[in-house]
């Protein structure tokens, strides 16, 4: 998009929303959002979660059956930003330096050289995860924690802004590797992609054809690295009172046994450790960024609390075999656990 159609989109937007001219960062994640949302029909939760990850330097695994447009969204958050993206598809027979790049050797400068992989973009889509085996997740685990990959001895930073989206369908199980828990842990939210209802699918088939007719609306702003660390600083100065920490500590203490939740002990195997909580904050601060506030209120922790914490909670067996979900547990958790 030329810049000046691209003034005119974002005056055009930030006119349409009070919130989105607060500063000019945030403006520009709002015409972001709305860009998104045009194209991603009854997608709204996933759009702010995608925003999120951006603003807090978190990683996503979204989860849905096929047809549901995870890719898509991918896809169009890369078109309204100006860095690098690139996308893994997962397969059994995938290696470690598919991702992480490798040596090759030189001979006419006598010396090795370090082919960097797809994981040196500051924003990956990694499809369907779960087909990818062990030693490539270790090499996507080392990536997501440390932002750096180790080939040939040697260790590489990843770039500033990084960010991964994974997805999987919880359909199919041939041929998958179920992520080991601390890579499940690494994701700062695990977002669950639903059927839309039948509105939603009726403005879906307008969407898809009118795209065939005519080439589709490019997004209304792309932001650089430096607008988005930029974005990222602002967000995470988003003030969290004592009585809101003091709620989150006890929201997770409680997936540990706590006077809250005594009777659950019996149902939880391994509980949500304080990167969970950690995690929770941080998404709040960020959601509460972009409804245009500078404090995070206890909706923000709410509405996350599902996303953040369910991935990060293994069940019992007994309590899996009875039919009991990680998610819906979080949920009564929050019926327990209120904010004072």
């Amino acid at each position: 998009m030329a810049r000046g159609a691209e003034q005119a989109a974002m005056r055009s937007i930030v006119g349409a929303d009070p919130l989105a001219s607060d500063d000019p960062v945030r403006a520009r994640l709002h015409a972001l959002r709305t860009g998104l949302e045009a194209g991603l029909i009854g997608a709204s939760g996933l759009v702010e979660r995608l925003l999120i990850g951006l603003l807090t330097g978190g990683h996503l695994l979204i989860e849905g059956a096929p047809g549901l447009a995870k890719t898509r969204a991918v896809k169009r958050l890369a078109d309204g930003l100006h860095t690098g993206f690139a996308r893994i598809q997962c397969t059994p027979d995938l290696m470690p330096a598919d991702l992480t790049g490798t040596t090759v050797w030189r001979p006419d400068g006598g010396r090795f050289e370090f082919l960097a992989g797809p994981l040196f973009h500051s924003l990956v889509l990694v499809d369907e995860v779960n087909r990818a085996p062990p030693k490539v997740q270790s090499a996507l685990l080392e990536a997501m924690a440390e932002r750096q990959v180790t080939v040939a001895g040697t260790t590489h930073p990843l770039p500033d802004p990084f960010m991964v989206v994974a997805t999987q369908n919880p359909i199919e199980h041939a041929g998958t590797f179920p992520l080991p828990e601390a890579q499940l842990d690494r994701f700062l939210l695990h977002v669950v992609v639903e059927m839309p209802d039948e509105a939603s699918e009726r403005r879906i088939l307008d969407l898809v054809e009118g795209e065939m007719n005519e080439e589709a609306a490019p997004m209304p702003v792309r932001l650089t690295a430096e607008e988005l660390r930029a974005a990222r600083t602002a967000a995470l100065k988003t003030h969290v009172s004592p009585a809101l920490k003091d709620f989150l500590v006890r929201l997770v203490a409680a997936t540990r046994g706590g006077p809250a939740a005594a009777d659950l002990r019996g149902a939880i195997e391994h509980p949500v450790s304080p990167r969970g909580t950690l995690a929770l904050m941080l998404a709040g601060k960020a959601r509460a960024y972009l409804h245009g506030r500078d404090h995070v209120v206890p909706d923000d922790i709410v509405a996350l609390a599902g996303d953040a914490l369910a991935h990060r909670l293994a069940l019992t067996w007994r309590a899996a075999a009875e039919g009991q979900t990680a998610r819906a547990l979080v949920a009564g958790l929050l019926d327990r656990v209120r904010p004072l």
